[in-house]
């Protein structure tokens, strides 16, 4: 019998489903180069001039960020991978790790004990909301708002907390398929300004989802929050989970096939905090923001795309990156519920 809070959002479902070697997955194929090529170059000069948006400022060392800093990058499901713009510019991924350290949770875990523990709904409300957990008996509600991830931390393998911090640096870099370096900039201003995360993780340790020192999970938190990555680094690593957990260029298996469907599902409901609902209406891939200014998106068995831009909208998501993905979405038929009527035989 788990002796944690159960989850207060019931949904009936068959635990010996979801997860058999019958399962169909549904595929395809992008464009052939050259047009994906010529596209990514159309829609980075569509939209390098726009000025929308403000770079975040509550993380003092986010705001040195260039405004003008703009890069695409698109990674098949074979490893191909196409750039325009700032696709070297190295940036903080942020929130988007949130994606990332939960499949590795999943991996190790397992589905089930995962979604009772951490949840897979929308709340609705601002990433960072303390409300959420209170307006839920304690719960948290998914992994990538700040609430879940830290419980999604908690829960990482490791007997010392250098073994945890090793697990999501070695993890999150064999989806790069590189060494991925921590920002130690990044992370010390976002220690110095994490007071909020620090009274959720408290939070959360009195209602008796975090169970280990809230302490030291901020500062795994913010560490996997402060590693440096590139749209062409990201773009790869959505491409991973793309690809059946797959890494599409060394070919290793990071995460299950499973896991990567699980991952993907609560990033399309979930991934762009409370505009999440708009998100996927308008461009339907699961996606994943960071407040430095990246984005990555998946089309399951065909890529991914990385953008980054800093400046962001209310909600905290990269503005040139929404205009874009969702320019791309459409130009090279990435969109989930795209489809056209089969001709009457």
């Amino acid at each position: 019998m788990s002796n944690h809070p159960k989850n207060p959002v019931l949904f009936p479902y068959a635990r010996d489903q979801g997860h058999l070697e019958t399962d169909v997955v549904s595929t395809g194929d992008l464009p052939e180069a050259a047009v994906v090529e010529d596209m990514m170059q159309q829609t980075y000069e569509l939209h390098v001039d726009l000025s929308e948006g403000t770079v975040a400022s509550y993380i003092p060392k986010l705001a040195e960020a260039d405004p003008g800093w703009f890069g695409l990058t698109l990674a098949s499901a074979t490893g191909s991978r196409f750039s325009s713009g700032d696709s070297q510019q190295e940036f903080s991924i942020q929130s988007i790790a949130k994606a990332f350290v939960y499949a590795l949770v999943c991996d190790a875990v397992g589905h089930e004990e995962v979604r009772e523990r951490i949840g897979v709904n929308n709340t609705g409300l601002p990433f960072n909301s303390v409300m959420a957990i209170e307006l839920n008996e304690g719960h948290t509600m998914n992994p990538m708002v700040n609430a879940g991830a830290l419980a999604t931390t908690s829960l990482v393998s490791g007997s010392t907390w250098d073994e945890k911090w090793e697990f999501i640096l070695q993890g999150l870099s064999a989806f790069a398929g590189r060494d991925l370096e921590l920002d130690e900039g990044v992370y010390a201003s976002e220690m110095e300004t994490n007071m909020r995360n620090r009274s959720i993780a408290r939070l959360l340790q009195s209602y008796g989802h975090i169970t280990v020192d809230p302490a030291r999970v901020i500062e795994l938190y913010t560490r996997q929050c402060s590693l440096r990555v590139t749209t062409e680094v990201l773009a790869i690593m959505g491409a991973t989970l793309a690809n059946g957990g797959v890494h599409p260029i060394t070919g290793t298996q990071v995460v299950g096939a499973d896991v990567s469907r699980d991952v993907l599902s609560v990033m399309a409901s979930t991934g762009m905090y409370e505009a999440s609902g708009d998100w996927l209406f308008e461009i339907g891939m699961p996606g994943k923001s960071g407040v430095a200014g990246g984005i990555v998106t998946i089309a399951p068995g065909k890529g991914s795309l990385a953008t980054f831009s800093p400046p962001l909208d209310a909600a905290g998501n990269s503005v040139r990156g929404i205009h874009a993905t969702r320019h791309l979405s459409h130009k090279l038929g990435l969109n989930l519920f795209s489809s056209a009527a089969r001709a009457r035989q």
